[in-house]
């Protein structure tokens, strides 16, 4: 079959791509190795910058979004004896969203059902072919054991850190930076209302802890834990201890109830460049992973693709290679910008170190609550910077 755009990958990246090129009259073809069932129920990524929530409402998949999201002011940061407000809509004039990666991409395959157009999922054995060429082309095995071939104009990996498509970037022009962090999250879905009207970020000498939430009954936390732990050594009862401990207050109270979902996730940093080759493109993971600390990821692959929707607009309808050319340039700065701030916040909450780590880091937590200048720095950053501004300011 043909197709002027092959997008390899189902995650929020290749949806909203093809949702996007779909209203610019661009056919797509989605190929995904796992089921549409696992990749509507991988629990991720919860906050929206305003100009991602900007980006959904023009795609035309904002409407769930609109009801359910719950928009933020800023965050606290806290510390032993200490929480501190941070007002991003007086700092900046912008807020934040809640609203889980689920129901995103649920809200994005919906939307790509309704454009009719082709997704194949459970595939298998995906290579790319030719993407130094102008005819490009990917094959692959589907669920029911077909080889299939697919050619397009234009091949977009949005397969995530393990798929195939960076690595269909020669070596000999390709660049990877990578940092593995000596810690992990130990995340946690509860059945249970928020403890607080806004994410506490929580330094602890025992370890760092997040209070975060996805709707008015259900909350989300995460403890930094060992690389190494076993999800099966943290019981209910464990967890439950380990976050009113690092999360305390003087007249705070957490609230407890069921755990739906536990996991531990690890903690990198990482981009690969050139983001384009030839007639292949990445986006999202494919390209670069951040800390979740900054909660940048699902962010950078919503500006990513709304990047590279203009380019190969342009490229495709009216021949221009400007934009296209432009591409992995102007990603890459708002990816180091994006990665630069992810890796500041993570180190910053993070007990690593000896004692005199942990004492600079307290400083500048201070620093940031008690200078307005400081904390519009953070507060920029985590909002969001101007998705089609590549990254500056």
């Amino acid at each position: 079959m043909r197709t002027r755009v092959a997008i390899i990958g189902s995650g929020p990246a290749g949806l909203l791509l093809a949702q996007l090129l779909d209203q610019a009259g661009i056919e797509s073809v989605i190929v995904e190795r796992q089921s549409a069932e696992h990749v509507k129920s991988r629990i991720r990524a919860g906050i929206l910058e305003s100009a991602s929530v900007e980006l959904l409402r023009e795609a035309g998949v904002g409407e769930r979004l609109d009801r359910e999201a719950i928009e933020h002011r800023g965050i606290y940061l806290q510390w032993p004896g200490e929480r501190r407000h941070l007002d991003f809509t007086e700092l900046t004039g912008r807020s934040v969203y809640v609203y889980g990666q689920t129901d995103l991409t649920a809200d994005l395959m919906a939307a790509r059902d309704r454009a009719g157009q082709l997704a194949f999922y459970q595939v298998s054995d995906v290579e790319l072919h030719d993407v130094e060429t102008d005819r490009p082309a990917i094959t692959f095995t589907d669920s029911e054991g077909v080889s299939r071939r697919v050619d397009a104009d234009v091949i977009v990996g949005c397969d995530g850190y393990h798929g195939p498509s960076k690595q269909a970037i020669p070596e000999r022009v390709r660049q990877t930076w990578e940092r593995a962090y000596p810690f992990a999250w130990l995340g946690v879905l509860a059945q249970v209302p928020p403890s607080t009207d806004e994410l506490i970020y929580a330094w602890h000498p025992d370890g760092f802890a997040l209070h975060s939430m996805r709707s008015d009954q259900v909350s989300r936390f995460y403890l930094q834990v060992d690389p190494a732990e076993r999800i099966e050594d943290w019981s209910d009862e464990r967890i439950w201890a380990e976050l009113a401990k690092r999360l305390e207050l003087d007249g705070w109270t957490l609230n407890t109830g069921p755990i739906i979902e536990k996991s531990v996730l690890p903690m990198r940093s990482f981009v690969t460049a050139p983001m384009r080759h030839g007639r292949l493109f990445l986006a999202g993971d494919a390209a670069h992973i951040v800390p979740p600390t900054g909660a940048k990821g699902l962010n950078l692959a919503i500006a990513d693709v709304a990047v590279l929707a203009r380019a190969l607009s342009a490229l495709l309808l009216d021949g221009s290679t400007e934009l296209a050319d432009a591409y992995s340039e102007t990603a890459l700065r708002r990816v180091w910008r994006c990665t630069h701030f992810s890796w500041w916040m993570t180190t910053m909450l993070h007990r690593h170190g000896d004692d005199f780590d942990a004492a600079l880091q307290l400083s500048q937590l201070r620093r940031v609550a008690d200078s307005p200048t400081a904390a519009k720095e953070l507060a920029e950053n985590y909002a969001g910077l101007p998705i089609l501004g590549g990254g500056r300011g």
